[in-house]
């Protein structure tokens, strides 16, 4: 097995220390331990909660349905921000190389989820082949109804403005909102039987405990 999701994205930051202008750092690292510190994990969807019925836009056409990802096994949604985020790029390979087989093995179906629309998020699944499908949470309704958004603080919105970038732009949904990277295993009951959500995003699930929820499912029939 290569490095942990948690190495390769310690390295991410290191070097941004070494790069990055002080205060851009600054920046990043008080709006993840803004988030960490206003995180209220009874908002979020936990293990045993039921799945709302959605419609998830894959990337390259079609619909993913909570009935059609859990029709035959398990299925994993892994929430992710956008195309171009750095952390994003180290986490889907890094879930493709260590996470998908495992899946695939175990029955269980994987696909990587984000508010971004699909023509210009399809840009990840192609950067990096992705053997997973890909899939536009339209709105953040979804996301929503998980409790699992933020919007990004005063701080790095002033930034964004003066520097003639808003991100909402980038995801086409007109918002600062974006999901916290999460991770929910869903059993063919259409309930949560594992539930990781990261306010800072540069800590993510790591494979295992994941493989780990999925092989403890036990097949039943989709309702």
């Amino acid at each position: 097995m290569g490095k942990s999701l948690r190495e390769l994205l310690g390295e991410l930051h290191a070097e941004r220390e070494r790069t990055w202008d002080a205060g851009q750092l600054q920046l990043n690292i008080d709006q993840r331990r803004e988030l960490v510190e206003a995180a209220d994990p009874s908002s979020w969807i936990a293990a045993g909660d039921p799945l709302p019925d959605f419609a998830l836009e894959e990337v390259d056409g079609g619909h993913l349905t909570l009935e059609s990802l859990t029709a035959t096994g398990p299925a994993v949604l892994l929430f992710f921000r956008f195309a171009g985020c750095p952390a994003c790029n180290i986490a889907l390979p890094y879930y493709d190389r260590e996470l998908a087989p495992g899946l695939r093995e175990l029955g269980a179906t994987l696909v990587a989820v984000s508010p971004q629309v699909p023509e210009r998020l399809v840009e990840i699944k192609r950067r990096h082949d992705l053997s997973f499908p890909v899939a536009t949470d339209r709105d953040n309704v979804l996301g929503g109804k998980l409790g699992i958004l933020y919007t990004a603080n005063a701080a790095t919105q002033l930034a964004g403005r003066l520097k003639g970038s808003f991100i909402g732009d980038t995801t086409g949904t007109g918002t600062w909102d974006l999901p916290q990277p999460t991770v929910v295993v869903v059993g063919q009951d259409r309930r949560a039987a594992f539930v990781d959500v990261s306010p800072d995003w540069l800590v993510r699930a790591e494979a295992r405990p994941v493989l780990e929820a999925v092989r403890a499912l036990a097949p039943v029939a989709a309702k």
